[in-house]
């Protein structure tokens, strides 16, 4: 391994490696910088999440680069805000002794017009968010005619977030000989295809294997009934008191959803999605950094710029729907040298999915079991005890001394130790004290949510199919958008060609048929009714309401929408009688001691 003397970097540039205190070069630094400096052609170079990629394109960039002139020479392009301010800020540090550098971020959330002004004042080097740049050259705020080098730094993810077109735009208004600098932590077909159309013979670089995880992560897996997935995050916290996370999650709404649960039930969390504003998301990555956020719950596109050194766990509360996305995931712990573990909450129907990441990260995942209360219990106290241990004592203490003393006079050591951790302890015993072992079995029969066609849950039926373009994942997805439930609301999912069946709790039964009463999507009625189907398998619907639905042709429910309406209605008046299912989510404010603030 070259020291970064041994790079061909030059004196402004090493000040500031050393003023950064980097020693070594990573690998993919090691094997791109020489190669980017003494060549200028077109290169592929692939390398996990967290492994130096932006210093590797960063330290050539500025080297190269006429710091004289003021015309626009290296243009980067990053999917997300987060990523893109991350960049900027590190190309700046990287050039702090490289004199008249002027380095702009363009991003969406923020003005425009100041942002025009920036570029004007004489920008090298841009880096930029696809959508904001088009906007840009589409008002021509920005001229990219003259650049030489353009980087496209996680490739694969601005690809994933739909930016294919943007990109060709982008790259159309620039020169045909300039070079290409891909960075990616994975290689799939979308990405190969731009090398291929916008790249010309690239060299290609590889650090591990394509699309393999990092060795610094530790991959878990912990199998639980969907509904008692966040029941199972919180436990997963418990146990490791000394948490500093991110948490995984698919839609924007479950994120919220559950950052707010965690915040409700004492712990340190907050929420990073693409519906708060930039100030709002700077607030959050400022506390995040800070570590007055313990557990920071994100969407997949958010993530994207976080990049802190010290996450000790990524937990997916929900799998990724792309299987390359939780390479991503995973590369956010295990960075700079430092170790990491990546959980993985799945239900039953997920467990195969686990399979398939194992082939492309080269990876084994370790299925562990969810703790049971008394080891958390027991991990708890032993974590208060080593603090207590570790505490510098603040002699600001001794004037108080003499009272203390006073008031344990007749109390033992023992009984002293007990009472004082017991202040601790017992709020965790007593919530855990009598609760369920969340872990099943592979091979049970207990398939999905706990208390699915029991009397705990209804089964509907929904006159929209495979033949509407309808998969069980984007029905769920569906379903959950336009009822506004969270992502174990809807469960039992089955698709059909021209119908489908799905479950709720019952306590949602109301909603759900008021909901769907005359709704209209795409211009066509959409049906849901209870059905009588119990079993998987889908069967028969109701023989009374027969394959089509009558009385429609006015645009409203016939009267005789079903023969067993009468028991439909004697159901409902039923439910609305019944006490709330306890387990969920939301349920757990009150009858969970909250966390102390740590």
């Amino acid at each position: 391994m070259n020291t970064f003397q041994d790079l061909g970097l030059n004196d402004d540039l090493l000040q500031a490696i050393t003023d950064l205190g980097f020693t070594k070069p990573s690998e993919v630094q090691d094997k791109a910088i020489p190669l980017l400096l003494d060549n200028e052609g077109d290169l592929v170079a692939l390398a996990q999440t967290g492994t130096g990629k932006t210093a590797a394109f960063g330290f050539p960039m500025l080297q190269k680069i006429d710091l004289n002139s003021r015309t626009t020479q290296g243009l980067i392009l990053s999917p997300t805000r987060e990523l893109c301010l991350q960049i900027t800020n590190e190309m700046k540090l990287y050039g702090k002794y490289c004199k008249g550098l002027n380095v702009v971020a363009i991003y969406g959330g923020s003005s425009i017009t100041e942002q025009a002004r920036e570029v004007k004042r004489g920008a090298q080097i841009i880096v930029a968010t696809p959508g904001r740049m088009k906007d840009m050259i589409s008002r021509r705020l920005v001229d990219i005619s003259k650049i030489e080098y353009a980087v496209l730094d996680e490739a694969d993810e601005m690809l994933n977030m739909g930016f294919k077109e943007d990109i060709t735009d982008i790259l159309s208004y620039t020169p045909a000989d300039k070079s290409t600098w891909l960075f990616s932590a994975t290689m799939p077909s979308e990405v190969a295809s731009i090398a291929k159309n916008f790249m010309h013979n690239p060299q290609e670089i590889t650090v591990g294997n394509k699309n393999e995880s990092t060795n610094q992560v530790s991959h878990e897996y912990y199998l639980v009934n969907a509904r008692d997935r966040y029941q199972a995050l919180k436990r997963l916290a418990d146990a490791n008191p000394d948490i500093f996370s991110v948490v995984f999650c698919r839609t924007k709404r479950d994120t919220q959803k559950v950052a707010e649960n965690l915040i409700e039930d004492g712990y340190n969390a907050g929420a990073l999605h693409g519906d708060l504003s930039q100030n709002q998301r700077d607030l959050v990555m400022k506390s995040f950094r800070n570590k007055q956020i313990q557990m920071l719950v994100a969407t997949d596109v958010a993530a994207r710029g976080i990049d802190v050194d010290d996450i000790t766990h990524v937990i997916n509360y929900q799998l990724p729907d792309e299987i390359e996305t939780y390479t991503h995931r995973s590369g956010r712990t295990g960075r700079a040298g430092k170790t990491g573990v990546s959980m993985v909450i799945v239900s039953k129907s997920e467990v195969r999915k686990i399979k398939s990441i194992e082939r492309i990260i080269k990876k084994q995942f370790d299925k562990k079991d969810i703790p049971d209360g008394m080891e958390i219990c027991e991990v708890q106290l032993m974590s208060l005890a080593n603090k207590i241990h570790n505490t510098e004592v603040n002699h600001e203490i001794d004037k108080y001394l003499t009272s203390i003393n006073t008031l344990f006079e007749d109390t033992s050591k023992d009984e002293l130790i007990k009472k004082f951790f017991s202040v601790e302890f017992t709020r965790f015993y007593n919530y855990y004290q009598k609760s369920k072992n969340l872990n099943i079995s592979e091979n049970s029969s207990d398939r999905e949510p706990s208390g699915a066609f029991s009397g705990n849950s209804t089964r509907y039926f929904i006159n929209v199919g495979k033949k509407d373009g309808y998969d069980w994942m984007s029905l769920k997805d569906f379903l959950k958008e336009v009822l506004t439930l969270g992502q174990d609301d809807v469960f039992k999912v089955e698709v059909k060609d021209s119908f489908s069946f799905f479950n709720t709790e019952k306590e949602n039964q109301q909603k759900v048929l008021d909901f769907f009463t005359d709704f209209k999507h795409n211009g066509r009625f959409v049906n849901v009714e209870v059905s009588e189907n119990r079993g998987r398998g889908g069967g028969r619907r109701d023989r009374n309401r027969g394959g089509k639905r009558d009385g429609r042709s006015s645009g409203r429910r016939s009267d005789k929408r079903t023969s067993s309406g009468n028991r439909e209605n004697s159901r409902r008046s039923e439910n609305k009688s019944k006490p709330r299912r306890s387990g969920n989510p939301g349920d757990f404010a009150s009858s969970r001691p909250r966390r102390s603030r740590r």
